[in-house]
């Protein structure tokens, strides 16, 4: 409820307006409850009793039409509002009548959400960033957003609520700063045990100290290529800020295409050499290319390592033995506490 962006101001003002709107209907009902209970409580001597009412044209305009009049001015604003704050609609202004400069380019960021971190890669600028995204304010930004093996969501709630992150999916968010300061961005689902830890700092700088962010990440050194990639998918917890001054072309599209790991084919040529063996009659289509066809849904392969082995499918050697917690508790034998008492024959 504190936006520095103007899609989270415009998604603000949404939310109060159809709160606003509701508790026309809800305040009036919740204060005519109780106003009605104490008038015709059976103690008050004024009270009138009419045995023959039975319909009032007014009382019932009243009853219908206001909540029909808030159910139509709802359906209006939700209907305009979720054409205007599509996330894939470009931007058609900065904030509240400044229109977007014509020929302005979008600020291209990539996402990737992995297991506990968000990897962000500015594939103009050449750099990339763990846990650390940093906006020039008043310029249009576009993310194009993907996760490594997990069902995600990125959220930022100061700049522009929250969409999700899916492996093998592309979203995308087009959004805009226009204060300069701090806040947080945060995981929206639920991911494991490193997910109360999976955020990233949102810095929105002015232009001239966005340039100067950038010349510094890129005088720190370190580079993002494919080999570290995959160290840096493998999850852990509590990552610090990380910064690399180099960026390998195509890592994101990689990832989106689950084939990080020398060896694995990419999704995409997959796809093509399907639609190319549909269309050659007499081909083996289970087997397009001579290996194994594309994988889909829970077969999916993850993008780094083989897919876990179930309990179930185990033989017994591979799942191997503790001890076991739940067994019975057991009484000493008789006649172990007193050997050679008579009294031990009543317990056998």
């Amino acid at each position: 409820m504190n936006p520095t962006g103007d899609v989270a101001l415009q998604q603000r003002n949404l939310i109060l307006f159809s709160v606003g709107v509701m508790l026309l209907i809800i305040g009036p009902v919740m204060v005519l409850t109780v106003l009605f209970a104490w008038r015709y409580r059976r103690g008050n001597p004024n009270k009138v009793y009419d045995p023959d009412f039975d319909h009032s044209t007014t009382l019932e305009l009243v009853i219908w039409s206001c909540p029909l009049l808030i159910i139509i001015a709802l359906s209006a604003v939700t209907w305009t509002s979720t054409h205007l704050l599509d996330p894939f609609r470009p931007l058609e202004r900065l904030a509240p009548g400044v229109p977007v400069p014509p020929g302005t380019k979008p600020l291209n960021v990539q996402v990737v959400a992995l297991d506990w971190k968000w990897l962000f890669i500015y594939p103009d600028l050449g750099i990339a960033t763990v846990n650390e995204l940093a906006l020039p304010v008043n310029v249009p930004v576009r993310f194009a957003i993907t996760a490594s093996d997990q069902f995600n969501t990125f959220y930022a709630p100061t700049l522009a609520g929250m969409i999700y992150a899916m492996p093998t999916m592309r979203s995308e968010l087009n959004a805009v700063l226009n204060k300069p300061g701090e806040s947080w961005g945060y995981s929206g689902n639920y991911t494991g045990r490193g997910y109360s830890d999976m955020r990233f700092k949102l810095r929105g700088v002015e232009a001239a100290d966005f340039d100067r962010w950038v010349s510094a990440v890129k005088a720190e050194g370190g580079s993002l290529a494919l080999s570290n990639l995959v160290d840096l998918i493998k999850p852990s917890e509590r990552v610090p800020a990380m910064r690399f001054a180099s960026v390998e072309e195509g890592l994101f599209d990689r990832t989106l295409n689950r084939c990080v790991e020398p060896g694995k084919p990419c999704m995409i040529d997959l796809m093509r050499r399907d639609m190319e063996a549909d269309r050659e009659p007499g081909r083996d289509r289970a087997h397009p290319h001579g290996g194994a066809a594309m994988r889909s849904g829970r077969a999916a392969e993850p993008l780094v390592g083989g897919k876990p082995k179930p309990a179930l499918d185990k033989a017994p050697e591979e799942k191997g033995s503790g001890p076991n917690v739940t067994a019975p508790a057991q009484s000493d034998p008789p006649g172990a506490l007193e050997p050679g008492s008579a009294h031990n024959r009543d317990h056998q």
